[in-house]
């Protein structure tokens, strides 16, 4: 069959199906509002029907958890932990109050023995001596000073009561044209020496020595022997000749 013969009621009919029918656009809020009741509105619709609609806003919801009734039963004590580093030092606090007084101690051990720590000796000669053909030993007739009688008045000789350091000084009176040749003796070595050459005039001469000592040492003066004409003046009178020595320090122990 054609289209030409279709007849004019088919037409009608077929048309709206091949072309569509137009229609008016409408929106979902007027098509929500034109099925309302009339005199309803929406919640969210504006008071004033002439203005734009504002968006609604949801409120924020917090929740909110009781914890006192989530608490659980106290556990057990958990391990010791490492000990930290020290901190500073804090300042110095304030002098406490004095305390009481002790009770009184007991008395100690006896101590040792004071020991000597001092010997001085000065002795003195008014008669000459002439060498002989062995040395002679300068003995002495006259005492200034002998602390605790160190110095042996019959032999001449100082002997050392404690070991440490001494000082000792010789003086005698040359005789003219002849030599003066004395020795300081250390036990039995000459320490130094004392010599005047033969001169026509008498003059003193003097010696002196510093002497480390051991505890029993002795010191003492000797005239040399006769290798040549030797000797020491005096008048008988006054004291020409002197020797002397004193402790300087006492070894430490």
């Amino acid at each position: 069959m054609g289209t030409a013969s279709l007849n004019p009621l088919w037409a009608a009919l077929l048309f709206p199906l091949v072309f569509g029918v137009p229609m008016e656009e409408v929106t979902s809020g007027e098509s929500v509002a034109s099925r309302l009741p009339e005199g309803c509105r929406r919640c969210c619709d504006p008071e004033d029907p002439l203005s734009p609609i504002s968006p609604y806003i949801v409120p924020e919801v917090r929740p909110y958890i009781n914890i006192t009734i989530l608490k659980g039963d106290k556990g057990d004590r958990g391990p010791l932990g490492t000990p930290g580093k020290s901190g500073k030092e804090g300042p110095r606090g304030d002098r406490g109050p004095q305390g009481t007084k002790g009770d009184k101690g007991q008395a100690g051990s006896p101590g040792s023995p004071c020991q000597i720590h001092y010997s001085a000796f000065s002795v003195g000669r008014k008669t000459a001596l002439h060498s002989s053909e062995e040395f002679l030993p300068l003995l002495f007739d006259r005492v200034f000073v002998n602390t605790d009688g160190h110095f042996d008045m019959a032999t001449g000789r100082f002997v050392a009561p404690l070991p440490g350091l001494y000082f000792f000084s010789l003086n005698v009176h040359s005789w003219n044209y002849k030599e003066t040749y004395v020795h300081v003796v250390h036990n039995e070595k000459a320490a130094v020496i004392l010599y005047a050459q033969p001169s026509e005039r008498s003059i003193m001469q003097s010696q002196s020595v510093m002497l480390q000592l051991a505890q029993g040492d002795c010191v003492w003066v000797r005239l040399f022997k006769r290798d040549r004409e030797n000797a020491v003046y005096s008048d008988g009178m006054d004291t020409y000749i002197t020797f002397s020595g004193h402790l300087i320090k006492p070894e430490d122990h």
